[in-house]
């Protein structure tokens, strides 16, 4: 990804603006093992407790990849509790990047994010009605299922 997706002025914006870059030499084993890493490139996003709230492997396109980071923002904003901040990255990417494979998970985790704010149910069964619509052979459909119970 040196040579094509992180040199795009997009994606070191955008890097710069949302997130704090820590590069691992792949000369340096320990460091991998603590990471977990086996494969590169590997990219992982952390919340402010040090958990690991999203992991990409392998190359991934400028465009694929900043909604990657708009959703491993949101997971990790969600997992603080930090529910507006998650809304407004989880808005930014079903907005700016429609044609992406991270769209159903972004709409999952939506819903998700909208019920916690909320206490609202109803978020959940409008997330899999949205899901089952437009994306009704993805996993995320399959996994947000329970919620046409409610």
């Amino acid at each position: 990804m040196d040579a094509v997706t992180y040199p795009q002025e997009e994606v070191i914006s955008f890097v710069m603006a949302y997130l704090i870059p820590l590069r691992i030499d792949v000369s340096d084993e320990s460091a991998y093992e603590n990471f977990h890493a086996f494969w590169t490139p590997t990219l992982a996003i952390i919340d402010t407790h040090g958990h690991e709230i999203q992991r990409v492997i392998g190359f991934y396109q400028p465009v694929e990849l900043l909604a990657t980071l708009c959703l491993g923002i949101a997971k990790a904003r969600l997992s603080d509790g930090d529910h507006d901040t998650a809304e407004v990255q989880l808005s930014r990417l079903l907005d700016q990047f429609p044609e992406s494979g991270m769209i159903p998970e972004a709409i999952f985790f939506r819903g998700v994010n909208r019920y916690k704010m909320k206490n609202d149910p109803v978020q959940l069964k409008q997330a899999y009605e949205k899901l089952t619509a437009d994306y009704p052979d993805s996993p995320w459909t399959k996994r947000a299922a329970p919620y046409r119970l409610i």
